[in-house]
């Protein structure tokens, strides 16, 4: 007999699942990874307003008026994402919008042999270099990859990547802390 786990799994899932192929089935690659980068930016939103979150989960709104909040909300975004959305408020599911973002990551990468890879800099990537972060990522993760670049000024130099919840934090302010780090506690002389 399934557990509510099985069956929650389940749906994040199926969430995802119909996310995905809705998405690819109205505009291909572009499609899924524009709703891929609404759907978190949505998360954002939501993760940083709680009243928008408690609205999306009250039971003393009716599934229409919540389906409604949230096609109303999020009406520049792409068809598809609404539409799953609007579903997911209705039946007061929406705080599983972080697990079906997880879950979109994974399927993206298994049904389209895509990965996303976030590359955050200080200055913006010349074409050179981001064909090389390219290749080494494909090379690295066995599938095809597209970048998403950041510019961080706070990094003071060097670059940050993350991919599928791993990150490769090669950047000049990370190094400065662990050199911080290393003397700090280094206990060689001088001590009273």
């Amino acid at each position: 007999m399934p557990t509510n786990r099985q069956i929650l799994k389940e749906k994040v899932a199926t969430y995802a699942s119909v996310l995905l192929d809705g998405a690819y089935e109205a505009g291909g690659q572009d499609a899924v990874l524009e709703v891929r980068d609404q759907a978190e930016r949505i998360l954002r939103i939501a993760r940083s307003n709680m009243d928008l979150s408690d609205a999306l989960e009250d039971s003393s709104y009716t599934p229409e008026q919540r389906g409604q909040l949230v096609r109303n909300l999020f009406a520049s975004s792409n068809p598809v994402l609404v539409d799953v959305l609007a579903v997911m408020a209705e039946r007061e599911d929406f705080a599983l919008l972080s697990r079906v973002w997880a879950s979109y990551g994974e399927q993206l990468e298994r049904k389209l042999n895509v990965t996303v890879v976030d590359v955050t800099t200080v200055v913006e990537l010349d074409d050179h270099l981001r064909e090389v972060i390219t290749k080494k990522a494909e090379a690295d993760l066995g599938t095809n990859v597209v970048l998403r670049e950041h510019i961080d000024k706070s990094l003071l130099g060097g670059i940050l990547m993350s991919a599928n919840g791993k990150r490769i934090d090669a950047s000049v302010l990370s190094q400065l802390e662990s050199a911080r780090n290393v003397l700090k506690l280094s206990t060689d002389g001088g001590e009273c």
